[in-house]
């Protein structure tokens, strides 16, 4: 028998998993040119890298806007959705990033208008958010924001860890200490997230924005640009 619980945290394990068509897999967010230049090059400097990118990116934008994002789904307030989700995207820092949250944001919206999950239309396919479309569903499946957040959060940090794996390289073993080495970090970044005031979101990561437009133009590389 599925509980009305259990039924919301399947709905979050589908929402975080790897096999969610989102495309998240063909990213690394700076982390392929950060090898490149020697900025990471083993488990102790990857997980630097990663810890300070989910606390001080995440923490101090993606988490916060979507956890107002969801509020504002709940509300059905459309002026709030609008900012929020034109908001984030004029924070990336780069193009490369911005064209990550954009196709990342279609791909989920176009799996969203497949299952009937009202509000998927709300914005076209080519200004849609990624966090727009994570929020909306994680207010259709009543999932609460914390588990909203600790699965967003979550998610982004498999994928940083997969990378690494694949990047530094990183044996499966080492991939999988780093996650329990950053699980205190996800608590952290899911906290701030929850208390960072309107006046103090945004994140400036001078080393992860040259990483991610070095990205753009490196001569050879494993994930999308």
């Amino acid at each position: 028998m599925v509980t009305e619980d259990s039924q919301t945290l399947l709905h979050l394990m589908q929402l975080v998993s790897p096999a969610l068509p989102v495309g998240a897999y063909a990213y690394s967010q700076g982390l392929e040119s950060a090898v490149e230049q020697q900025w990471v090059s083993d488990a102790d400097s990857a997980e630097n890298w990663i810890g300070n990118v989910m606390i001080y990116n995440l923490g101090n934008l993606d988490g916060p806007i979507l956890a107002r994002l969801h509020g504002a789904w709940l509300r059905r307030d459309l002026d709030a959705l609008n900012h929020w989700n034109h908001f984030i995207q004029a924070s990336r820092e780069s193009r490369e990033l911005l064209l990550e949250d954009l196709e990342m944001g279609a791909a989920l919206r176009r799996l969203l208008l497949e299952l009937d999950v009202p509000g998927a239309d709300r914005w076209g396919a080519e200004d849609t958010s990624f966090a727009g479309m994570f929020s909306l569903a994680a207010s259709h499946w009543q999932l609460s924001e914390d588990h909203m957040l600790n699965g967003f959060v979550w998610s982004w940090l498999e994928n940083q860890v997969a990378a690494a794996i694949k990047l530094v390289p990183l044996g499966q073993t080492q991939g999988q200490k780093l996650l329990i080495n950053l699980m205190p970090v996800v608590r952290t970044t899911v906290q701030r997230s929850k208390t960072v005031a309107d006046d103090e979101l945004g994140a400036s990561l001078p080393r992860l924005a040259l990483a991610s437009m070095q990205h753009e133009v490196q001569y050879s590389r494993l994930f999308r640009s």
